[in-house]
């Protein structure tokens, strides 16, 4: 099959560079956004003058046809078209003659794939936002539930103070908050059109880049043409989002499968979210959330990726930027199965609510209220927490919890220690006593609930 651009050779390419180069293996991803973009420029063509009206209409009825063969999986594609775009064209050609082979006035394929990627891009980091939304939706509905669930805080894996499990799930809804608002930061960067710069240098055709910009609602076009067709940054940026994102998810992954495990047994996952062994019948493994933690790697991994193929590419276009696609529709797909999963898995998980304030009565977590205590009778607090660290070393030495001492035992450490030390350490009372504002007492939480809430419905008008 000849190439469409084949007219300066004089031999057809090895069938191992044809396999070896080749991209539509993976960019028919982009079937849909090159016809987006081949139906506005056209359009403008045909409004420039560039075409008549009637091959500018002519070629539109042809790109929607090609259109619904993608739509339904009628359309095949060939290596020996190379890529989605030379694909397209050929499927043009072949449905409406050779005017289908005025499409191409004005541009490149340089410049026509990265408008493709600027489209592609744009939609999936609305879809990322939405799937976002769907777990922060249920974060919050689990913390709603939990606002008295008292659990151990942890530090370096230590239980630390008594804290809301509510509080502790509202910490990951507020790093996926940020994540949101990255993405939607990377849209002002995305929603910029590169097409009309041509190979490089732009083109002699009396285009109107502006308003193909207007057709596809972009807010802006590349003042540079040769940085219009070599830009990658927003594909970077977006990589660097998702991996930002893949830590998080990873981090609360982490969490629910310790919570979940027998020697936390704070949690319970539900069966449609776990699998069992192959030899061990008792087993009830958290695979869901352990895949979820391990993928970030794969995503990690595309992001220096394609830096690495960027850092040493000359301006402009090289075909080394074939390799940003792979990538990131890796990347995407990847995100997309974690959302999805995530929601459902924190929406039916169990929580054990007796089995974590069991914990927090077993430790010595509510030993900075002894501190406390004592800093506000007068003690400084450097000496109260010295004075507490020998209170903890005792308890620890006669087997005893906090709460397990007397008052005599208390008094021998300092005269100014009295009986309402026992109601400042029960572990309710330790965790209401953190009202500063982000603080894990209750009212906080209300406030930072609400806060949520207003998050969110803010995100639903954006």
């Amino acid at each position: 099959m000849a190439k469409l651009w084949g007219g300066r050779f004089t031999k057809s390419t090895n069938k191992l560079v044809d396999d070896y180069t080749a991209s539509i293996s993976y960019d028919q991803e982009l079937a849909k956004e090159d016809i987006e973009g081949s139906l506005a420029h056209v359009q403008m063509l045909g409004e420039c003058g560039v075409v008549t009206e009637e091959e500018a209409k002519t070629i539109q009825q042809g790109l929607h046809a090609i259109l619904k063969k993608v739509e339904s999986g009628d359309a095949h594609f060939s290596t020996d078209m190379e890529d989605i775009h030379m694909n397209i064209e050929k499927m043009l050609i072949d449905e409406i003659g050779a005017v289908g082979g005025k499409l191409h006035t004005g541009r490149s394929r340089n410049d026509q794939v990265a408008t493709d990627m600027h489209l592609y891009m744009r939609k999936k980091t609305q879809v990322l936002i939405d799937l976002l939304e769907d777990v922060q939706y249920a974060l919050l509905e689990q913390a709603k539930a939990n606002v008295d669930t008292i659990l151990p805080g942890y530090t370096h894996l230590q239980r630390a103070q008594p804290i809301s499990f509510a509080h502790h799930l509202l910490a990951y809804f507020w790093m996926f908050e940020r994540d949101k608002g990255r993405l939607r930061d990377s849209v002002k960067r995305i929603n910029i059109l590169p097409l009309g710069a041509g190979a490089l240098a732009g083109t002699t055709f009396p285009i109107n880049r502006r308003r193909v910009a207007e057709l596809l609602d972009f807010d802006d076009v590349y003042p540079n043409s040769m940085d219009a067709v070599s830009d990658r940054d927003f594909v970077v940026e977006a990589l660097a989002d998702c991996s930002l994102i893949m830590v998080h998810l990873s981090r609360l992954s982490e969490e629910m499968v310790l919570w979940s495990s027998q020697e936390f047994q704070f949690i319970e996952l539900d069966d449609a979210f776990c699998t069992g062994s192959s030899i061990m019948p008792q087993k009830k493994n958290p695979d869901v959330s352990e895949l979820l933690r391990g993928k970030t790697g794969r995503v990690f991994g595309h992001l220096v990726g394609l830096l690495t193929v960027l850092k040493g590419l000359p301006l402009a276009y090289n075909k080394d930027m074939q390799e940003d696609k792979e990538g990131i529709f890796d990347t995407v797909k990847t995100l997309e199965g974690a959302l999805n999963l995530l929601a459902p898995i924190l929406e039916t998980m169990t929580v054990k609510k007796d089995r974590m304030r069991y914990a927090v009565e077993k430790d010595y977590s509510n030993a900075t209220d002894i501190a406390d205590y004592l800093a506000k009778k007068g003690m400084p607090f450097r000496e109260a927490h010295a004075v507490t660290g020998k209170m903890v070393l005792y308890a620890i030495e006669n087997k005893k919890y906090l709460l397990e001492l007397d008052l005599e035992e208390y008094k021998q450490f300092s005269p100014l220690f009295e009986k309402d030390i026992f109601e400042a350490l029960l572990p309710e009372n330790v965790m209401r006593a953190r009202e500063s504002e982000g603080g894990t007492a209750p009212h906080q939480i209300e406030k930072q609930l609400k806060l949520a809430e207003t998050s969110l419905h803010q995100s639903e008008s954006f």
